[in-house]
């Protein structure tokens, strides 16, 4: 592993060495968001092969995640979106300060079956036809009457998920509000699958699950608006701001009292931090610039706690405004 890491990550081997601490009977451990799994995973395999500390990586979701973090069970919480008011005041009941830290963009990508020849592109307007709470949609043509009579099967995140949060709000509105009659999976994996085996299957998730499926997927691009020009989900276009409204942060909360008292869990995401370019590269998430990554290291640094949204979702923020927020 150790050699595979020095070929395609020369310079997160050599940060390494800046984190080194005692790693006899220490676990980290970290659960929650689906979608940021691969990053912390890929994170957690080279800090592990670099310091001998054990690394415990779950998917259990953002929410279920947050439940985690919030009785004090984790060190990490993995989310594809800000802790709500909720997820807060757990864990203030409980006595636990968090440190909120961005270490990655995605592309919200809205996937079809390879063999759907009609649907070219699609609006959010048209998404909202289609997901918003109550919507009767249940055949492609009742979308569009130019699209064949096709009975349309939707595939999408659980509602515990960050990734169901970010979207509904983005696209209908509000967080959560969504019709249920959809086949929902925490596990990204099982959404591909369904789309896969489904000409009229429609789904949502993350970048990264598609760009591992695209053989067997299509993306749709995406307008903001009816006229607007419909926009392909790329690193490119995440970072150019073009892929709207579907692009958003990731993230991981830090429990402050462990990153304080424990040097493993500091190093950890010294690390993660340093080596988070290459990585969620490698992943096929798209980084942070560099000026963004060292304010989220300083602000790491200063050990602050608390939430730059405080406990209201919201599109598009910039993230060193939201770091700016948190005093």
């Amino acid at each position: 592993m150790q050699t595979k890491f020095i070929k395609a990550f020369g310079v997160a081997t050599l940060v390494a060495a800046s984190f080194s601490v005692n790693a006899a009977d220490k676990i980290i451990k970290i659960d929650g968001s689906s979608t940021v799994y691969p990053i912390t995973e890929a994170v957690a395999e080279e800090f592990q092969a670099a310091q001998k500390i054990k690394v415990t990586v779950g998917e259990s979701g953002t929410g279920g995640g947050f439940k985690k973090f919030c009785r004090g069970e984790t060190d990490i919480s993995d989310a594809s979106r800000p802790i709500s008011q909720k997820e807060i005041d757990a864990c203030k009941e409980a006595g636990i300060q968090f440190i909120e830290l961005p270490i990655a963009y995605d592309a919200l990508t809205v996937v079809v079956n390879s063999k759907n020849d009609w649907a070219k592109n699609i609006t959010a307007d048209e998404l909202k036809k289609i997901w918003a709470p109550g919507s009767t949609i249940k055949n492609w043509k009742q979308l569009n009457a130019a699209y064949p009579d096709k009975p349309m099967a939707l595939f999408g995140p659980g509602t515990a998920s960050g990734t169901f949060d970010y979207f509904t709000e983005a696209i209908n509105g509000k967080a959560k509000a969504s019709r249920s009659d959809y086949t929902p999976s925490e596990d990204d994996n099982v959404l591909v699958q369904g789309v896969s085996s489904n000409v009229g299957g429609l789904a949502y998730f993350g970048y990264a699950y598609y760009e591992e499926n695209k053989d067997k997927l299509r993306a749709l691009p995406v307008a903001a608006k009816a006229g607007a020009t419909p926009v392909m989900p790329s690193p490119e276009a995440v970072m150019a701001g073009t892929y709207q409204p579907l692009s958003r942060p990731l993230f991981i909360y830090v429990n402050a009292t462990a990153a304080a008292f424990k040097p493993e869990i500091k190093a950890f995401v010294n690390f993660y931090l340093a080596n988070a370019p290459k990585l969620v590269k490698e992943v096929k998430y798209v980084p942070l610039p560099a000026g963004d990554y060292a304010a989220v290291t300083e602000h790491f640094k200063a050990m602050k706690p608390g939430s730059g949204f405080n406990g209201t979702p919201e599109v598009g923020i910039k993230i060193t405004d939201l770091i700016k927020r948190i005093k």
